[in-house]
C-alpha cells in the first residue's frame, strides 16, 4: 500500500506551484522582503517556518475537537508562539550569528499569515497525518521562494552565495569582476525582492494560463 495516496501527495506538490502561499496566496511576503539579501538567512527562515507549520498543524489537529470556537485563535497563538520560541532558542545556541541577522523576523513567524491561515482553514478540519502533509507542503512552498530570491539577491547584490565568493573578489578585481562586472547594491534591499517576486509570478502564470485572474 502506498505511503501516500493522490490526493495527499497533492497536498505537498501544489503548494510547490500552482498554489503556492506567496506567489498565489500572497501570503508571507513580509519575511520575503525583510530575510531574503542573504541565502543563509532564506535557508534557516524556510526550516523554521517548516518546523512551526508542519508541528504546529499536527498539534491543532489533535486538539481540534476540544478547543473552544471562540478563543481558537489564542490557542493557535500560544500553540505557535511556544515553537517560535523553540526555534529562537536553538538558534541562539548553535547560531547566534544568525539568529542575530534574523533577530525580530523569527519572532514575526508568530504572526506569519501562512501558518495561521493553514491552522484556521485545513488543520481545524482535517486529521493529524493530513494536516502534517499540508503544513510541510505549504512551507515547502513559502520555503522554494524564500531560496529563489534569496540565491537571486546574494549573488546578483553581494557576489556571494552563503558567505562563499563565487563571482571573483570585488577588491582585488578577479573572476568576473576583472571584466568591469560590479555588484547591484540595489539587489541587497527590500524592493529587490518585491521585483524578483514579481518575475516568478510572470513566469509562473506565462506557463499556466489558469491563474491568471480575471479583471
Amino acid at each position: 500500500m502506498a505511503l501516500l495516496t493522490k490526493k495527499d501527495a497533492s497536498l505537498i506538490t501544489d503548494p510547490l506551484a500552482d498554489n503556492n502561499p506567496i506567489t498565489i496566496q500572497v501570503l508571507g511576503i513580509c519575511s520575503a522582503l525583510a530575510i531574503t539579501a542573504e541565502l543563509k538567512a532564506s535557508i534557516v527562515m524556510a526550516i523554521a517556518v517548516m518546523f512551526v507549520l508542519g508541528l504546529g498543524n499536527v498539534v491543532i489537529s489533535l486538539m481540534r475537537n476540544v478547543i473552544p470556537g471562540k478563543i481558537r485563535i489564542i490557542v493557535q497563538l500560544i500553540v505557535v508562539a511556544a515553537l517560535v520560541i523553540v526555534v529562537d532558542q536553538v538558534l541562539k545556541a548553535f547560531a547566534y550569528e544568525l539568529s542575530k541577522t534574523l533577530s525580530v523576523f523569527v519572532g514575526l513567524i508568530i504572526t506569519n499569515c501562512i501558518i495561521m491561515g493553514r491552522f484556521e482553514a485545513f488543520a481545524l478540519a482535517n486529521g493529524p497525518w493530513r494536516s502534517f502533509l499540508d503544513g510541510i507542503g505549504n512551507s515547502m512552498g513559502y520555503g522554494l521562494i524564500l531560496v529563489i530570491v534569496g540565491f537571486f539577491r546574494e549573488l546578483l547584490g553581494s557576489g556571494t552565495l552563503l558567505g562563499y565568493k563565487v563571482l571573483g573578489d570585488p577588491i582585488t578585481k578577479t573572476g568576473l569582476y576583472a571584466t568591469g562586472y560590479e555588484n547591484n547594491g540595489f539587489m541587497i534591499i527590500p524592493p529587490a525582492a518585491l521585483i524578483v517576486i514579481g518575475i516568478i509570478i510572470w513566469v509562473q502564470r506565462s506557463k499556466n494560463v489558469a491563474l491568471i485572474e480575471d479583471n
